[in-house]
């Protein structure tokens, strides 16, 4: 067993590796101390909303609303799973880039952006891929909330070849890189980020994985950093929030710290 992260127990168990003990994690999971089940009649996502179909209350009652209940069933069927495709394994595979979502417990969300060579995100097999997480500014909102809430959404975008996106959703999991390298064989020096040392990493099992269609995706080129022009790169300041502050023009406490303080 690995190390222990602050305010918890070990970071490197997956759900079905805890072999029925604790807290089952991710939109999918049953009782507690029990595996998570398949959907039946079909390979998509789970049942969220109760009424067989994979999704939430909510986007089932704007479906009826809107009149595309028809469209949103045949995509489920069609479309969603709940494990990565061969296909969908090659794609993560040659993707330098992902988005990722996470929320904490009361439900703030949080959207970060990863990026790396080619196959910086490994695949562990068909139902669970992982991620490095480098050294940053320290704040952690995404592991910040991993940890108190395991829902993860991960949206890789192919704007270069492909020009099609992957959304995977699952429960996350923080493993240590001592960790990572024992169990799985992820080194620094592996296929991540060159000169960019690996703290951690996270590790997601899938539950849901299915396409972002390529009608709005734009076709990007492809530039050479070190040679395309371009202006001065920003500086920490570059949106004015601290000159904004030191001018008094917004308030010392923002966003959560703002939502949370009590009215005077």
């Amino acid at each position: 067993m690995g190390p222990a992260l602050p305010g918890g127990g070990p970071v490197t168990e997956t759900k079905r590796e805890r072999d029925g003990e604790g807290s089952p994690m991710g939109r999918h999971a049953a009782d507690d101390g029990q595996e998570r089940e398949r959907s039946q009649g079909g390979d998509h996502g789970g049942d969220h909303g109760g009424d067989g179909l994979p999704g939430s209350n909510g986007e089932h009652v704007l479906q009826e609303l809107f009149g595309t209940r028809e469209r949103a069933t045949r995509f489920y069927d069609r479309q969603m799973t709940d494990r990565l495709t061969p296909e969908m394994v090659e794609f993560v595979a040659r993707q330098e880039m992902v988005f990722v979502g996470t929320a904490d417990a009361r439900g703030n969300c949080d959207t970060s952006f990863r990026a790396g060579p080619p196959g910086f995100v490994r695949v562990l097999g068909d139902d669970r891929l992982i991620y490095p997480e480098y050294r940053g500014n320290g704040v952690l909102a995404g592991m910040g909330n991993i940890m108190e809430n395991p829902h993860i959404s991960l949206l890789f975008m192919d704007f270069f070849t492909d020009r099609v996106g992957l959304h995977v959703n699952g429960a996350a999991t923080i493993i240590t890189a001592y960790d990572a390298a024992a169990r799985f064989g992820l080194e620094d020096e592996d296929r991540t980020a060159p000169g960019r040392r690996t703290d951690r990493w996270v590790a997601v099992e899938v539950e849901e994985a299915y396409i972002h269609c390529s009608k709005h995706i734009p076709l990007l080129a492809r530039q050479d950093r070190r040679t395309a022009q371009r202006r001065r790169p920003p500086g920490e300041d570059h949106f004015g929030v601290t000159a904004a502050k030191a001018a008094g023009v917004t308030g010392q406490d923002t966003g959560r710290a703002a939502v949370a303080r009590p009215p005077e």
